[in-house]
This record gives C-alpha cells, structure tokens and sequence, in this order.
C-alpha cells in the first residue's frame, strides 16, 4: 500500500518513546492512521498538530499493517491554540472526526467541510461567524453515518446558535460517541462553557 494525498490531521497519540500515530482525514481514501518515527521530536512535534493541513506520505507492505507515514506541513493551526475559544472549537472538532468515523472509507464532503470549518475558526472574527459552520458540520457527520442529522434552524442571534448546537448533543453522543473509549464529549463540554460566557 502506497498513497500521498492533501491531509487534514485529527488526532495524535504517543508510541513508544518518540514516535506517535497520526491519523488523518483524507478527501480520496477517508480515515487512515500512519506511525510517524520520531514524532514527539522538535522538528515534528509543531507538525503534528491536529487540525493541521499536511502532505501524507503512506507505505506499507500490506493493508494489515500499519503504515508508516511522513507528513509535510502545509498550514498550521498552531498559532491560534493560544485562543481558548479557538483552541476548544479546533480540538472538539478534530476529536470528533476522529472517534466518529470509521476508517478507510471515503467522505469527500465531510473532507471539505470540515477544512472550511477549520478555516473559518482561525479567520472568522468571532463566533458568530463560525458558530453556523460547526452546527452543519456536526449535522452532516451525523447524516454522512446514516443517522438523519437534520440541520437544526439558525439565526444571527448567539443564544439561538447556542441552542442549535445544543440540539445535536444528544444525537453526537448517543449515535457517534455512545461506545468509544475516552471522554471525548468533555472536549463538547469545554467548548460549550467557553461560548456560554460569551452570553453572560
């Protein structure tokens, strides 16, 4: 198995005493995982950066085995982790792709959404703008993995956002979320007490 392809990185996990598993979002081939040797180290720590765009390098001898991957940095969300509003919506998002999607299957639209999710993030001026890309985000995970997703209504108004985003808590974690391992709804939870106080 060999592929290069546009990447978008969503999670990373240590192994062993330097390298790291990566996996990845790609438009063609969907969710695949790669052992990056050396990926705790200085040069590709900054790299590995979920939400990060890269170029990922695949290979391996056969499609049981895990890969080994190099990645090239393409865009970094870096700078906008020190945001903690940002830095919140950036690691729910990247969580929930993640956890949620099986892998190897492609989803070119949730590919694409999810990289003008992750634009507006780091570019919108506040979230008001992005708010409304989060909430059809979230709907179209949900209808891309067969369970309805309607996108709830939405307005300018933050406490309607708010409350959109709140109509697809339980749908993301009852369907998407209910028998993964790890908290991810505490990186939902974050969030929504960081835009909470937006209201206050």
């Amino acid at each position: 198995m060999h592929l290069r392809a546009p990447a978008i990185l969503v999670s990373t996990r240590a192994h062993g005493e330097t390298a790291s598993i990566a996996r990845l979002l790609t438009e063609e081939y969907g969710l695949v995982a790669g052992y990056v040797a050396g990926g705790r180290g200085r040069t590709l720590r900054p790299v590995l950066i979920p939400g990060n765009v890269v170029e990922a390098d695949l290979r391996a001898r056969s499609q049981s085995q895990l890969p080994f991957l190099k990645v090239e940095l393409v865009e970094s969300r870096g700078p906008w982790l020190t945001e903690p509003l940002t830095a919140a919506a950036l690691q729910w998002v990247c969580a929930l792709t993640a956890t949620a999607l099986p892998e190897r299957n492609p989803y070119p639209s949730l590919y694409s959404a999810l990289g003008a999710l992750l634009d507006a993030l780091c570019n919108a001026p506040s979230a008001r703008q992005w708010l409304p890309g989060l909430i059809a985000y979230e709907s179209l995970l949900l209808r891309e993995l067969g369970y309805g997703g309607e996108r709830p209504q939405t307005s300018d108004d933050l406490k309607d956002l708010l409350g959109s985003l709140q109509q697809l808590r339980g749908p993301l974690a009852q369907y998407l979320l209910a028998d993964r391992r790890g908290d991810v709804m505490g990186a939902r939870t974050l969030l929504e007490q960081r835009l909470a106080r937006m209201t206050t």
